[in-house]
């Protein structure tokens, strides 16, 4: 711990604050998502520690139920886009040949499309479900993850260590996997936590837009829009999910920066 610079360590205080409040949600929350505890828009109180909502609901609760869905959306949809992006990745720069070319140029042409374009045109013409989204979200995003992935692996395959790798006949799955993807650690890991709080702005878009979260479900973003009203008669609702948005990203972002720099210090390859 000595050794953690204060940076990372505040970083890694708020997320992991964050994430022991949505895994706990059920049992800290002073109110039920939907009850509705006050009157509209009432100011911070014993009772209501940030307010009331639209319709009189306790915003405490629902900022706290907020970090459950957004957080877990979030992650979901970031663990998904790695774990396609960054295997298929690994197996275009390995393989080469008409798979690379396929792979590369699917991926460019869905990325050619703008994300967000492309997301509504999707949710638009399904039911619109937490699966649907975190599906929606995690393939779209595995584009990102390909091209970083892929551009890494290129330059790995061609190091010695890969090359004796092969020499000694390991197959494709053992270079991937115990050779290439333990060297790639360092970028994969910084644009771990892009990739999360990418996915936290863009669920929390998706639902200001609203095709996110559902009602009676709500996240951050819904609640920004639940709200937004509230801002021309003076009234902060909206700015305590904002704030909590923009506070997840620094903390996110401040353990990813020292996780890289970790990664970074330890010797490249495994030569020998």
């Amino acid at each position: 711990m000595r050794r953690i610079p204060i940076s990372a360590l505040i970083g890694l205080l708020v997320t992991g604050a964050f994430f022991a409040v949505a895994l706990t949600a059920q049992w800290i929350a002073p109110y039920s998502m939907e009850e509705a505890s006050g009157g509209v828009w009432e100011p911070i109180s014993a009772a209501h520690w940030l307010g009331t909502d639209n319709i009189g609901r306790d915003l405490l609760s629902r900022m706290i139920f907020g970090a459950q869905v957004t957080i877990f959306i979030a992650t979901a949809a970031t663990i998904l886009s790695f774990a396609t992006g960054s295997v298929l990745g690994f197996l275009a720069a390995t393989a080469g040949g008409w798979l690379d070319q396929v792979l590369s140029r699917l991926v460019d042409l869905i990325m050619a499309v703008p994300t967000l374009i492309l997301s509504l045109v999707i949710l638009t013409a399904v039911d619109v479900t937490n699966l649907t989204l975190i599906l929606v979200m995690g393939f779209l995003d595995a584009t990102r993850v390909f091209r970083l992935s892929r551009a890494v692996a290129v330059d790995i395959t061609v190091m010695d260590y890969v090359e004796a790798a092969r020499l000694r006949g390991e197959g494709r799955s053992w270079i991937i996997f115990r050779e290439i993807l333990p060297n790639a650690l360092s970028p994969l890991v910084a644009e771990l936590g892009l990739r999360f709080i990418f996915a936290v702005l863009f669920i929390s878009t998706l639902s200001f837009l609203g095709l996110g979260v559902q009602p009676p479900l709500a996240d951050w973003g819904g609640l920004v829009k639940e709200n937004s009203a509230g801002l021309v008669y003076g009234v902060p609702a909206a700015l305590a999910p904002a704030f909590a948005i923009a506070l997840l990203a620094i903390g996110v972002n401040l353990v990813a920066d020292w996780v890289l720099s970790r990664t970074t210090s330890l010797k490249g390859g495994r030569g020998g």
